[in-house]
């Protein structure tokens, strides 16, 4: 077992981890120039089809899809894995990197202006090739991959729809009467995604009850336990296949006071594992949110879930201590990791409500792979009131009623 560190010197995690260095190319090659044209016929008016999670071409309608990342990159054991291997798309996001990009159309040599915080491309105004930010530049601009919608914009409205029904009762009125779920929007979230191999070493005191009794009379009376204390060490090894990781500073730091972005986590899991290579084509007809958070940034996020992982590993080698485990240090040793930066899928309804000086953007959030949804909706206070006095009522009533029958 592991030694601990002295009492307040156990709380940080230790990685000792060697700085960051690209070390997986994860280029769509095929789209270095950055047209993206149908294998069959040639044509570049293509989007996605959510439906089957294909691309599409809207001109032959030959349908296909992108390798998978997991096929370009070898998983192995994540045991083995040591030090930080991070994928080209996941490479810190260089500095002075413009939003507006021009590119160069690859049909007739038209330079065509893009902004990138947008969407990620545009039609030539002279030859109609539709151009995309493909080529995967390292500058950490482009992610590595990409996880298709599958679930499509009218199943997703209706979903929210369900949704917001269920709460309409004690719902405000403006949001009742202004809920138009048609303005649902697909957005592409970018996230890290990370395999990590990390070990973790616990200590605290635990308690076992070995005795039960009362004290006092009347309305002094208290409840006493007697147990015995014990000293309670716990080491353990562990892999982290896939977890995913805010890459967008405006999405991770969550505000309760002036939106619900927070519901987009309880929407998870993502099925990452499908997830193919990085092709802008996509995204059309989809919005985007552009990644601004580096592995330093997201490293301190890694580590609490690891050291939550940790603490839910040795759950189970505690339960004998039925008074329960204070852990009082804690130590985080991650050995290696391995970071991917991804678009997930993400149908958002946003409602804004302003009332008495205050406002408040609620959201309405699908998982555009599972449909799986969660949300928030503005209530009406006085609603909320009536309805706790209408069952506070009844509850008196049937308490009088009892009280009659058995006089």
């Amino acid at each position: 077992m592991s030694t601990l560190p002295p009492p307040g010197e156990g709380g940080a995690p230790q990685t000792g981890l060697p700085a960051p260095e690209p070390t997986i190319d994860t280029r769509n090659t095929r789209l270095d120039d950055g047209i993206n044209r149908c294998p069959r016929c040639g044509a570049t008016d293509i989007q996605l089809r959510p439906s089957v999670g294909m691309l599409v071409c809207l001109f032959c309608r030959h349908e296909w899809a992108e390798a998978r990342l997991d096929e370009t990159i070898a998983n192995g054991d994540l045991s083995t894995l040591t030090g930080t291997t991070i994928a080209s798309g996941a490479a810190n996001i260089a500095a002075g990197v413009d939003s507006v990009i021009t590119l160069k159309c690859g049909g007739c040599g038209a330079e065509v202006v893009v902004n990138t915080a947008e969407q990620m491309g545009a039609r030539c105004h002279w030859c109609r090739h539709v151009l995309t930010i493909n080529e995967q530049i390292p500058n950490g601009a482009v992610p590595d991959a990409v996880l298709p919608f599958q679930i499509t914009h009218d199943a997703a409205m209706t979903t929210i729809r369900e949704f917001a029904g269920k709460r309409r009762l004690f719902a405000d009125r403006a949001f009742v009467r202004d809920f138009t779920p048609q303005n649902v929007v697909g957005v592409y979230m970018p996230y890290m995604v990370v395999d990590a191999n990390a070990s973790a070493d616990v200590a605290g005191f635990g308690e076992v009850q070995t005795r039960r009794y009362t004290r006092g009379t009347g309305d002094n009376k208290k409840t006493v336990y007697d147990a015995d204390v014990f000293e309670v060490q716990r080491h353990v090894d562990f892999t982290a296949d896939d977890l995913t990781l805010e890459a967008s500073s405006a999405r991770a730091q969550m505000n309760s006071a002036i939106n619900t972005n927070n519901v987009i986590n309880t929407i998870l899991p993502f099925d990452t594992e499908n997830a193919v290579r990085w092709n802008a084509s996509y995204l059309t007809g989809f919005t985007s949110e552009k990644r601004d958070q580096d592995v330093a940034h997201t490293t301190p996020e890694l580590e609490h879930q690891l050291l939550s992982i940790a603490r839910a590993q040795v759950e189970s080698s505690i339960s004998g201590y039925d008074r329960g485990v204070r852990w009082e240090r804690e130590r985080l040793q991650v050995h290696g990791t391995r970071w991917v930066a991804m678009y997930l899928p993400v149908w958002l309804y946003s409602y804004y409500h302003e009332k008495n000086g205050t406002s408040m953007v609620h959201y309405i959030a699908v998982n555009g792979r599972t449909g799986e949804v969660m949300g928030s909706v503005p209530v009406s206070t006085p609603r909320l009131v009536a309805a706790a006095l209408t069952v506070g009522t009844v509850i008196e009533g049937i308490v009088i009623a009892i009280l009659g029958a058995m006089g």
